[in-house]
């Protein structure tokens, strides 16, 4: 087989990697093509090759992808973050399903129903926290998002994905960087103070900003806060951030409260919880009602139940299943998601709920061999997954039923192979669709002890 840069080859899209790039085959050789959707015949031009595959970008659409939509708006100006979005969104929700059992099976080995995604009605509008980058085309200051593998910002004057009051804020902003003649950031140069507009807001529309800049002095900055309050219904504070480093990461370390409260209120179901600007918040607000109702309904939680919740971060889940139970303790390696958790369970009146700082494959065998046992588990672990210590941990304690919320269905596979290789199945495996048009999906597991396979 002889496949070079530059070459150009046709073929159809078959299926789409874990970063919802399109997969076409060649004489058996996978193509990853960026911007590609299953049904899309295309011509790609191939810019890299590997040993056991290749990557290109498409020349040419020769047949559109029957499944490919339209919208009243421009999509390209949204970026590489929503690769699937101009796939229908009910076979977003086929394929996420599909990629759930497929890793289940390849990489666990385990055969087992994936129950329909669940999906939102209206997938659109749904992030309650953007981090916008700035800058300026011939003079004027632009929002929007990079494009891929560039530093090259795609204006953009509304963004579907977040609400209607951040684009308002996003207009008052540009509109002050040009009346004020304010620097903005270029990643080329490393030069410039302003670098990102980080917007959060709650259920009730209120908005929390933060300026995201290279260093502290930001010139007219109350000039700022003044535009905003008088032209963005519903800010509730102002926060400026400063990070001077080069990296992927948009917020740095140290924080400046520049006006209002200094926390945020937003609400999941009946709870409430305060929000800094660096606290870690399910960007969906609707879908994760879902998600921990779910998660609520496979934990089947009792009065005399004792439940750690492995990486509880801000307590969002241990506060949401608490009232079921006898007691719930928390375990979260982030010192600031500790303090917001006890906050938050004292917030909303939660007594029964408590929350440790430390790594969760350390502590959780400290406490389980001080005698802190407990009869259930929820584990809701970053996507790497589960370090292999605190899997082991659990398979010795052997909880009756261990709830797994994943961001990632390949490490979910991984662990949950080991876990039924000790003794547990697979009861039920629920998808559900917090990140729509991207291709992530979150997905919650519940396993019981098989008793026809004690250890």
């Amino acid at each position: 087989m002889n496949i070079n840069i530059g070459d150009l080859i046709e073929g159809e899209i078959i299926d789409f990697t874990h970063e919802g790039n399109g997969v076409m085959k060649h004489e058996g050789l996978p193509i990853f093509v960026e911007e590609a959707l299953i049904g899309d015949v295309v011509r790609t031009k191939i810019i890299g090759v590997k040993k056991s595959f290749a990557t290109g970008v498409v020349d040419s659409i020769v047949k559109p992808s029957p499944d490919r939509v339209e919208y009243r708006f421009d999509i390209e100006a949204l970026g590489g973050g929503v690769p699937l979005i101009g796939y229908s969104y009910e076979k977003q929700l086929e394929w996420k399903r599909r990629k759930v059992r497929q890793d289940l099976l390849r990489i666990g080995g385990i055969d087992v129903k994936v129950n329909p995604v669940i999906g939102m009605g209206y997938p659109f509008r749904y992030r309650n926290h953007s981090q916008v980058p700035l800058g300026k085309v011939e003079g004027r200051a632009v929002t929007g998002y990079y494009l891929r593998k560039s530093s090259e910002i795609v204006p953009m004057e509304e963004d579907h994905l977040q609400p209607e009051v951040a684009d308002q804020i996003l207009r008052t902003v540009r509109s002050w960087v040009d009346r004020y003649d304010i620097s903005v950031y270029d990643r080329n140069s490393g030069e410039g103070i302003l670098r990102h507009v980080g917007i959060r807001t709650n259920e009730n529309n209120e908005s929390m900003v933060i300026l995201v800049t290279t260093f502290s002095q930001i010139p007219n900055k109350f000039q700022l806060v003044h535009m905003l309050v008088r032209e963005c219904p519903g800010i509730a504070s102002v926060y400026q951030n400063i990070n001077p480093m080069s990296s992927r990461f948009t917020y740095g370390r140290e924080y400046i409260h520049l006006f209002g409260k200094e926390k945020l209120t937003d609400y999941i179901g009946d709870l409430q919880f305060e929000i800094s600007p660096d606290s870690f918040f399910q960007i969906n607000r609707q879908q994760v009602k879902v998600l921990y109702g779910k998660a609520r309904e496979y934990l089947e939680g009792e009065k005399d139940d004792i439940v750690y919740d492995l990486y509880s971060g801000i307590g969002t889940i241990s506060l949401f299943v608490a009232g079921d139970v006898n007691r719930v303790i928390g375990i979260e390696s982030v010192k600031s998601a500790v303090k917001n958790a006890n906050e938050n369970a004292s917030l909303n009146n939660v007594a029964n709920a408590e929350f440790h700082y430390g790594k969760a494959e350390d502590l959780f065998p400290q406490m389980i061999g001080n005698g802190v046992r407990a009869n259930k588990i929820i584990l809701d672990p970053p996507r790497k997954g589960c370090d292999k210590e605190l899997i082991n941990a659990i398979i010795e304690l052997k909880p009756e039923r261990i709830v797994y919320v994943s961001c990632n269905p390949s490490t979910l596979a991984r662990d949950l192979k080991l876990l039924v290789e000790s003794g547990y199945m697979v009861g039920e495996v629920q998808p559900v669709d917090m990140f729509p048009h991207t291709a992530h999906v979150e997905v919650v597991s519940l396993l019981v002890i098989n008793k026809d396979h004690l250890y």
